[in-house]
């Protein structure tokens, strides 16, 4: 279904005036033309539904069984879409603006420990081949520097130097981040830097630090380098799904393990807000739970259930 004029101009705007991410803007675009399907069962349109209309909207996610995450994210999409729409005076109104957010638990982060992030690094070291290399390129980055997916694919070539000792991030919103890189992968980039030519066209040039010219983007997708990461935690040996999420996780887990503080982690992850960094202390805590419920000399008087 082709999307309404005003989900467009919603989008364009999310686009230009927020910095949204083409991951969140296609995630928006599916959630509205889904309300504006559930409308339309109704006789209804986007400029004329009620908050009613909303609610039985809201209540048709729930009642289909999403996660509570998914239906927190589709009510977000909602509620800045109608806002949008008032404030442009498409609407008299914002039907959305007392609607409830569905309450959800928050998991904790899934990691690896530091002997199994070293168990797949020397696993792609192991290897010399172009792709092997470019993958350990990509692995100390990823995990020296905590990026997400995208901000590690997208790098541009000047993102790198080696002399300087940092590296230039441009993550969520276009906003740029200085993020200390460690020597081992200045040195992995650096061998990379060696044999990148091999991923590009003869006398082709590119602007990106992973170019990929088959790509739509220029450079290497996130679903090719989570088939790498995956494909290479299954010759490592690691049972734990890894993925590049879950290595930007580690990053955070074991900056905190070795005390650095949650300002400087906030930076180096790029969290606008540092309650969203605040998570992993909540990890750390859970972590040492379980120790003592596992290692605890008196375990078994915390784990009866066990006798």
């Amino acid at each position: 279904m082709k999307p309404s004029r005003h989900i467009t101009s919603f989008l364009q705007m999310m686009s230009v005036e927020r910095g949204a991410a083409p991951n969140t803007l296609d995630s928006y675009r599916r959630d509205l033309e889904g309300l504006e399907s559930f409308l339309k069962s109704l006789a209804q349109r986007l400029e004329t539904a009620s908050t009613e209309d909303l609610r039985r909207y809201i209540k048709k996610i729930h009642d289909s069984g999403y996660a509570p995450r998914t239906a927190a994210r589709r009510l977000s999409a909602l509620k800045q879409f109608f806002k949008f729409l008032y404030g442009e005076r498409i609407r008299p109104d914002d039907p959305a603006a007392n609607l409830d957010s569905p309450k959800q638990g928050r998991p904790l982060p899934k990691f690896l420990s530091e002997e199994e992030v070293n168990q797949l690094l020397e696993q792609s070291r192991s290897k010399q081949q172009p792709k092997d290399i470019r993958l350990t390129a990509m692995l100390e980055i990823l995990y020296a520097c905590g990026l997400r997916v995208s901000e590690l694919v997208s790098l541009p070539l000047a993102a790198f130097t080696r002399q300087s000792g940092m590296l230039i991030v441009t993550g969520k919103g276009n906003k740029e981040r200085m993020v200390p890189i460690a020597q081992k992968a200045v040195d992995a980039t650096h061998l990379y830097l060696n044999i990148r030519h091999e991923f590009l066209r003869s006398a082709q040039e590119s602007p990106w630090l992973f170019p990929a010219p088959s790509a739509k983007e220029g450079h290497m997708t996130r679903a090719t380098f989570d088939k790498e990461l995956r494909q290479l935690a299954i010759r490592a040996g690691i049972t734990k799904k890894v993925s590049a999420h879950v290595l930007r996780h580690s990053f955070a887990s074991h900056m905190l393990d070795h005390d650095v503080d949650l300002r400087s982690l906030q930076q180096m992850l790029g969290h606008a807000d540092i309650s969203t960094t605040t998570i992993y202390t909540h990890m750390i805590g859970e972590r040492e739970k379980q120790l003592v419920l596992n290692k605890h000399p008196l375990a078994a008087l915390f784990n009866p259930e066990d006798d």
